[in-house]
């Protein structure tokens, strides 16, 4: 017979060995006949005990499985029984052999008068250490279950406390475990082919007009043609690749230029390219030692948007959206004014206000419930017809707030509202809370990429007095989800002091390189992901002048999309736009002209509900629409994707008409 050589990474054939193949301590081998189908274990056991793994493998032929190098040669007679029994004696004193049964009700046996099954069957990963036998009984059983073997266990662990064989024999089963651990060259494979789905079905067609934005279905079908189910059993490669081609064609591709819906979208090469490294590293941004690169890098980009804002100095942190980073303003600035409220809670906090207008996010009266203040504490502004904060009216407010006995300490401003795109005015603003002693948020995660275009930045001056901003580069500079910045102006550590534990596992203070790089004690996270690639690698390959282009562009295209709406009857703006938020009503033939009849804001407020659904189920384009305030549903049209042309907005104009034009 043919001897074949297995260690814990695969087989080899004789012809494959390597000349003066050595054991080297934490890769055992077996040598079994090729062609007598055969369950075997490779037990690694490091010495004195430690806890490599040991796979337990069935195999048929071997030339169908992958080969490997780095085995090592045992004698072709050696059993599965001596080579437990030399382990045991070399590494591992306290295993010895007993008699025991060979199979369990989980796991059986052939039946009687039956052969094993030749064909290769499931891979079993198992801790291998003196604390768990069950890689060795599960060898002892291996070979048992062809020759009735004794069972191996631990000599040092008395009969009644060994677990029953049920609880961990489970190698007999009738299909493979489909798993690449310890493959490098199929997982190459593998992601080789996603790659491959990924460039044509999201890259290519994702981003081609000629291509649906979405293909449509019901939950319940989808649901079935997902087959969402989770089993015990593995599923071949090829399934896996049909798994992933469905998930892409039946999610929206956010990256194609008729998608509107949103405040992101479109898709930068560079940015993917970052997000790509960034997952394949799987790194943490908390301790320099782990993640050196993006500490660096990190710091460097949060200087660049902070020169930006206007300052020469400062701190900050990349967050989970734009939602945490404004909660993150909340603390920060409570903690400012009250610091006994990280240890002592809010048992010594007199009752606090702050101050957001109606068109503000809702993520801060979000973070204020999520802080204990309370929705209670927020108290709204208001906002004149564009939807910009009222200055005469913050001044009321805060007399109000101050009248009732409560402690103003902080006004969010916002620097591009969600639906109307507006701009507060943030001079005036900035006065007002200089005046009171309040701390100053600027809530710029729609609009803070206007900084880069010189032609649009007026729209937030005033921005460099405020305390802290929030920005999301991942919006209109399509970074890519997600990718938002808090910065500050306060350059006494102010993030590290509000949230910080000191866990000593982590944030050791003897270590051989400079602890104030670990910025992981900033932020309320443990693990947090790196964010700052997408965008780093993405300026370094725009730079800021093709970053300000992108931005002019997209302001470019939404004046166009509005003068060309001037032109058509069956578009009524619900305002001239200052950002790329373009928000209208779509008037449909039998409602033109009719804007005096009683009913014809409650007719025209169901128009959009009924081209949204009839645009998405068709594929042609997402559109987001909304009520507002006293005004019915309007669409909003955000013009954000940089691969956007005039030929893009006049198939909207278009679309709407057809879809419509029986309405």
């Amino acid at each position: 017979m043919q001897p074949v050589v297995c260690s814990r990474n695969g087989l080899l054939g004789k012809e494959e060995q390597p000349t003066g193949a050595k054991v080297t301590g934490t890769a055992h081998a077996a040598t079994l006949p090729t062609w007598q189908a055969l369950q075997f274990a490779v037990l690694g056991l490091e010495k004195g005990g430690g806890g490599t793994l040991g796979f337990l493998w069935s195999v048929g032929r071997p030339e169908k499985l992958s080969l490997h190098r780095d085995a090592a040669r045992v004698a072709e007679e050696e059993s599965l029984e001596a080579i437990a029994g030399r382990l045991g004696s070399q590494q591992n004193p306290d295993w010895q052999c007993m008699s025991g049964p060979a199979h369990s009700a989980r796991s059986p046996g052939p039946p009687e008068g039956t052969a094993a099954s030749p064909t290769p069957q499931r891979l079993l990963q198992a801790p291998a250490h003196r604390g768990n036998p069950a890689a060795a009984a599960a060898l002892a059983w291996t070979e048992s279950y062809y020759s009735e073997k004794p069972i191996v266990y631990p000599a040092s662990r008395p009969p009644e406390q060994r677990p029953a064989q049920k609880d961990f024999i489970l190698m007999a089963e009738s299909k493979p475990l489909l798993s690449l651990d310890g493959d490098s060259i199929a997982a190459e494979a593998l992601l080789q082919d996603v790659f491959e789905i990924v460039v044509d079905e999201v890259i290519r067609k994702g981003t081609s007009a000629s291509e649906k934005v979405c293909e449509w279905k019901e939950p319940e079908e989808l649901k079935q043609l997902l087959d969402l189910e989770l089993r015990s059993q593995g599923e071949s490669q090829e399934q896996i690749l049909e798994r992933c081609q469905a998930v892409i064609r039946y999610s929206v591709k956010t990256c194609h230029p008729r998608f509107f819906n949103q405040l992101f979208s479109g898709l930068d090469p560079h940015s993917l390219a970052g997000r790509i490294i960034t997952e394949s590293l799987n790194t943490s941004q908390y301790t320099y030692e782990i993640a050196p690169v993006f500490v660096l890098m990190e710091e460097e980009v949060l200087k660049t948007l902070r020169a930006l804002v206007g300052w020469s100095s400062g701190d900050g942190v990349f967050c989970p959206g734009g939602s945490i980073s404004n909660m993150y303003a909340l603390n920060l600035a409570r903690y400012q004014r009250y610091p006994d409220c990280k240890q002592r809670g809010l048992r010594t906090l007199p009752p606090l206000a702050l101050f957001a207008s109606q068109e503000c996010h809702y993520s801060i009266k979000k973070g204020a419930a999520f802080l204990g203040l309370g929705t209670d504490s927020v108290r709204v502004v208001k906002a004149d017809e564009r939807g910009k904060m009222i200055p005469e009216d913050l001044e009321r407010q805060i007399s109000l707030a101050e009248a009732e006995g409560a402690v103003p300490f902080l006004v969010s401003a916002t620097s591009g509202t969600t639906v109307l795109g507006a701009f507060d005015p943030l001079e005036a603003i900035a006065d007002i809370c200089q005046h009171h002693g309040l701390w100053l948020h600027v809530d710029a995660a729609w609009g803070g990429s206007v900084l880069l275009s010189q032609t649009h930045r007026h729209l937030l001056d005033g921005i460099q007095r405020a305390d802290s901003v929030a920005w999301n580069p991942h919006k209109l500079l399509t970074a890519g989800l997600q990718c938002s910045a808090l910065l500050l102006r306060d350059t006494s550590n102010l993030l590290k002091r509000c949230h910080g534990s000191q866990a000593s596992y982590l944030f050791q203070q003897d270590k051989f390189y400079d602890v104030a790089l670990d910025t992981g004690d900033k932020v309320v996270q443990c693990g947090r992901r790196v964010d700052c690639l997408k965008l780093w690698l993405m300026w370094k390959a725009q730079g800021g002048q093709g970053l300000e282009q992108r931005v002019d562009r997209a302001f470019a295209l939404a004046r166009y999309l509005v003068e060309e709406m001037k032109k058509r009857e069956g578009f009524e703006l619900v305002m001239e736009p200052e950002f790329v938020n373009v928000c209208f009503w779509f008037v449909p033939p039998t409602l033109q002209g009719k804007q005096d009849s009683p009913d014809y804001s409650e007719r025209l407020a169901k128009v959009a509900p009924v081209l949204k659904e009839r645009m998405v189920k068709e594929g042609s384009m997402m559109i987001g629409y909304q009520p507002h305030g006293t005004r019915g549903n309007f669409f909003r049209v955000v013009v954000a994707n940089p691969a956007l042309t005039r030929a893009d907005m006049d198939f909207l104009l278009k679309e709407l008409e057809r879809l419509g034009q029986d309405l």
